[in-house]
């Protein structure tokens, strides 16, 4: 009766762990936190509705002259004064079947410039993000690798 137990329960761990492997959009791989290239900041990319999104959740200096760093660069004068931190810098990015998230767009609080983007995922833990103006070719790439907790 113990055999006959154990092979029932083995059975089903087994199928709901193969059932959950499968049933995971391919598109949510990207879902989780991303060191930038240089290690400037942390980004987090979550799904938003059907599309992908990042925000800054971690800077090296987040502050400048004691105070928060802002959004001084924007050009809406309305937005000078929110903070970069927690900042949503990427938005509507969507996945289209082929390891890529395309039709985005990424802005960058340096400059106060926003790019059009598209990200590929190279390996499990590294994505090539590219921003660009136009089309893909005028354009730059940085890598990004996930950040182990």
């Amino acid at each position: 009766m113990k055999t006959i137990l154990v092979y029932l329960l083995t059975g089903y761990f087994l199928f709901s762990f193969s059932f959950n492997t499968y049933a995971q959009n391919p598109g949510d791989r990207i879902i989780g936190k991303w060191n930038t290239e240089e290690n400037k900041s942390v980004i987090e990319i979550y799904k938003k509705g059907d599309k992908y999104c990042g925000k800054i959740i971690w800077m090296k200096n987040p502050n400048e002259n004691g105070q928060p760093k802002l959004d001084k660069e924007n050009p809406d004068e309305n937005l000078r004064s929110r903070t970069i931190l927690n900042l949503e810098i990427m938005t509507n990015l969507e996945f289209d079947e082929d390891n890529e998230w395309e039709d985005g767009d990424i802005y960058d609080p340096e400059s106060g410039n926003t790019y059009s983007c598209m990200i590929t995922l190279t390996t499990p833990d590294k994505i090539d993000m590219r921003g660009y103006l136009g089309f893909s070719l005028f354009g730059r790439t940085t890598v990004w690798t996930r950040k182990k907790e």
